[in-house]
C-alpha cells in the first residue's frame, strides 16, 4: 500500500511538473509577443501584461510540488549533505509534519475563500482592456497548495521508505 501511494504522489507532482514546464513556454510565447508588438508594432496590451504575470503564478505554484518531489526545493544543503540518510529522512519528515503541511493547509483553506470571494462579486481587472474573471488566477492558490501538500505526503512516505530499508544509519 505505501508502494502505491508513492506511485500516486509521484504521478501528481510529475503531472504538474509537466504542467509547469508548459505553462513556462506559454509564459514565455506570451512574453516574446508582448515585447515584438510593443516596441514593433508600438500596440500595448494590457490583457497580455496581465496574462505575463497570471502565467508567472501558475508556473511556480505548479512548480513547488514537483521541486518538493525532486528536492529542488530551498533548504540549507550545507549541514543537510553532511547529515546521514536516517537523519535526513527525520528532517524531511518532521519538516514537512511541522512546516510544510500546516503551512500548505493553511492557504488552501483561507485561499478557497479568497476565491470563492472573487468569483461571487465577479471580480475583474481593474484596469481597462485588462482580463475578465480574476477567480481563475486567485483558484490555482488553493489548488496548488494542496497540491503542495500532497507532495509533503509524499515525502514523508518516501522517507519512511527510506528509513526502513535495511542499511540505513
Amino acid at each position: 500500500m505505501l508502494k502505491s501511494l508513492m506511485k500516486i504522489t509521484d504521478k501528481i507532482c510529475n503531472t504538474l511538473g509537466h504542467l509547469s514546464s508548459v505553462l513556462f513556454l506559454l509564459l514565455l510565447a506570451n512574453v516574446v509577443y508582448d515585447v515584438v508588438m510593443r516596441y514593433v508594432f508600438n500596440d500595448v496590451s494590457i490583457a497580455m501584461q496581465e496574462l505575463e504575470w497570471h502565467l508567472f503564478a501558475a508556473v511556480f505554484l505548479f512548480g513547488v510540488p514537483f521541486a518538493v518531489k525532486t528536492h529542488g526545493h530551498v533548504r540549507v544543503d550545507i549541514f543537510y549533505e553532511r547529515f546521514s540518510p536516517k537523519v535526513q529522512s527525520i528532517i524531511d519528515i518532521l519538516g514537512v509534519l511541522f512546516w510544510l503541511m500546516p503551512f500548505s493547509l493553511l492557504v488552501a483553506w483561507y485561499g478557497i475563500d479568497f476565491a470563492y470571494q472573487a468569483y461571487d462579486i465577479g471580480e475583474t481587472s481593474g484596469d481597462p482592456g485588462g482580463l475578465p474573471y480574476r477567480w481563475i488566477i486567485k483558484a490555482t492558490i488553493p489548488v496548488s497548495f494542496l497540491f503542495i501538500a500532497i507532495s509533503g505526503i509524499g515525502l514523508i512516505l518516501h522517507s519512511l521508505e527510506r528509513l526502513t530499508r535495511e542499511g540505513v544509519r
